[in-house]
This record gives C-alpha cells, sequence and structure tokens, in this order.
C-alpha cells in the first residue's frame, strides 16, 4: 500500500498566470519545488493583452523579473533594451509569452482552469486544531469538469484586473451598470478598435488615474477625425494638478509627459473636466444616461451621456478564499505589509 503524500511533498499552487505569476512560478522553478499554475485565460497574461495596445511608462528594466531573467537567458532569450518603453502586446510577446513557454514552466501551465476555491483539507476555517498540519485543497473548474488538488502552498496572483470598481463614489453597484454593458465599459478601450462606438458621441469617463488619461487620450485622437464628439471627464480629485504628476520633473519621464498631454487638452478646452465629482445615481433613459452627484456640497446632474468608460481602479477577489484565514489591510485590501508602502 502506497504510503500518502506528506505535506512537503507536495506541489506549491500558482493561481493567475499574469506577471506576478509566471514570475513566481520562475522562482519556484529557479528552487527546484513543485508547482502547478492555474490560468483562467486561454493564454498566459490573458489580463495584459487585453490594453495590449498601451505603451507603460515603466521601462524594461523595471518589468522583467530577476529570477525569470536567468530561466530566459539560459534558452537564449534576446532582452529588450532596457530603457525602451513596451506596449502590452510587447509585453507579451517579449517576455511573457517566452516564459510561459520555458521549459521549466510550460509543462505545469494549466490554462482555462478557474480556481472556485481554496481550503484546508477536511476542516473549515473555524478549526484550529492540527490545521498547520494539513494540506491545501484547490478546487478547479476546467472546461468540463471540476477537480480537487492538494499542495503544500498556495501563491495567490489572480489581480485584480477582473474586478472593476462601479460607477457610483460609495462603491457600490447599480442596476443600471448591470443592464447597460452595451454602452458602459470597464478598463481601457482600445478606442481606435471600435470608433463607430465613440465617434460623434457624448462620451464620459470616470476615473483620475493613469488608466483614465489614456482613454482621454485615445478619445481625443478620434474627435481629431470626428469633431462632434465630445469628451467629459469626472473624477473626485480636489484639484486637477493631483493628476497631472510631475511633468518634465517625473521620475518617470512617459508618466510625466501623460500628465502634460492632458493638461494641454484640458487647457484648450478639448475636454470638459468635472472634479470633485462625487456620483450618487446614474440613470438611463431613451439610451442616455443621466449622473447625479455632488460638486462643491452641491448637487449636480450630467445628462445626455451616450457612452461610459469607467476607469475607477479594481480590487481583489477574496470569494475563493473565504475558507482560509486571509489577513488584509481593510481599506486597500491588500496583505498589510504592502498597505504600510
Amino acid at each position: 500500500m502506497e504510503k500518502p503524500d506528506t505535506l512537503e511533498s507536495l506541489p506549491i499552487a500558482v493561481i493567475g498566470a499574469g506577471p506576478v505569476g509566471l514570475a513566481a512560478a520562475a522562482h519556484l522553478a529557479e528552487r527546484g519545488l513543485p508547482f502547478r499554475l492555474f490560468e483562467a485565460g486561454n493564454s498566459a497574461a490573458a489580463n495584459v493583452l487585453s490594453w495590449g495596445h498601451v505603451r507603460i511608462f515603466s521601462p524594461w528594466q523595471y518589468n522583467i523579473d530577476p529570477a525569470a531573467r536567468r530561466l530566459l537567458s539560459d534558452i537564449g532569450w534576446q532582452e529588450p533594451l532596457v530603457d525602451e518603453l513596451p506596449t502590452g502586446s510587447e509585453l507579451f510577446e517579449k517576455y511573457l509569452l517566452p516564459l510561459s513557454e520555458h521549459p521549466k514552466i510550460q509543462p505545469f501551465i494549466h490554462y482555462r482552469a478557474r480556481v472556485l476555491s481554496v481550503s484546508r483539507k477536511n476542516i473549515d476555517r473555524m478549526t484550529n486544531r492540527n490545521r498547520e498540519a494539513v494540506p491545501f485543497v484547490v478546487r478547479v473548474q476546467s472546461e468540463t469538469i471540476s477537480q480537487e488538488h492538494e499542495f503544500r502552498a498556495v501563491i495567490d496572483a489572480s489581480g485584480t484586473w477582473q474586478n472593476p470598481n462601479p460607477i457610483l463614489s460609495d462603491g457600490t453597484w447599480t442596476s443600471v451598470e448591470t443592464t447597460s454593458s452595451d454602452a458602459i465599459t470597464y478598463g481601457i478601450v482600445n478606442v481606435a478598435d471600435v470608433p463607430d462606438r465613440y465617434k460623434n458621441k457624448e462620451v464620459l469617463v470616470i476615473g483620475s488615474g493613469h488608466s483614465a488619461i489614456n482613454s482621454i487620450l485615445d478619445l481625443e485622437s478620434l474627435k481629431q477625425q470626428f469633431p462632434e464628439t465630445e469628451i467629459h471627464w469626472v473624477m473626485r480629485k480636489d484639484t486637477l494638478s493631483e493628476v497631472y504628476g510631475g511633468g518634465e520633473s517625473d521620475a518617470l519621464e512617459a508618466r510625466g509627459a501623460l500628465g502634460t498631454k492632458i493638461k494641454s487638452l484640458i487647457d484648450t478646452d478639448r475636454v470638459s473636466v468635472y472634479t470633485p465629482f462625487r456620483i450618487q445615481e446614474v440613470r438611463r433613459e431613451n439610451g442616455k444616461f443621466t449622473l447625479i452627484g455632488s460638486q462643491f456640497d452641491q448637487l449636480r446632474s450630467l445628462a445626455g451621456i451616450d457612452e461610459i468608460i469607467v476607469n475607477s481602479g479594481a480590487r481583489p477577489d477574496f470569494s475563493f478564499l473565504r475558507e482560509l484565514r486571509v489577513e488584509f489591510d481593510s481599506t486597500v485590501e491588500s496583505v498589510p505589509a504592502l498597505a504600510n508602502f
């Protein structure tokens, strides 16, 4: 009769084959630790491909994990120039795809494998006795079946991209959002791929980060071809200067350039800005959206919107970890060590 696996002999589970999950796999492979990597998408870095048209503002030198570099160098990989700025597609094609196909990683990746739950074997989160001595059980849904696998440890690198924040400033979802997927988009839209959707329309972008700035810059390019396109920008910042960044003095030149470009558009009235605007309600009648909120403590209505692009950030999904004792910061929902930075 075969002896059951000891906890130390079990592999390590990695959830998500994006930049972090693949880097984790590289470190495990380099140390000779067995692992299995579960990716819900059809390929590695599926979320990165969804914003492949965007050029990031950090150069290659900040985007390549040291362990991944060592593994790839062993098979003759040509590292990109460290000072170049990759697009999402280039990040995938020149780095993440080769890493996912590395012979020490590729055999252990499972695609179209969505993790449904992670728990401790035969005990729930309320049980203390023998807790640290039993393996983790990861339940995975593949294309046809659901299977359970045992692991010594679990690395959650599932990220936040699939869990965008909603429109309302209080962080709650409305029925209008759930029934208006034809006119509300979350994430960085590739406007050039769907120009007919936005041309000569009243388009509203929500959010104050670099995703929102990229969306607005893409819409501005469309506006140059179709001048009746109107761009509206709603955010909660107290002052516009907060979104401009460091300009020419920014530590990352491309990041500062984004702020400079968006300031120029605002100064020339190419974009209508509403800030601080805290959205309290969203309605849709006859295909047009109306947003109601407060600005300088006064109620304000923004009507006649055809399309909404929501770039208000994202948050992690803890639902599949509910049977574990996961410690996270209650405000930013990261591990406490990261929240302190």
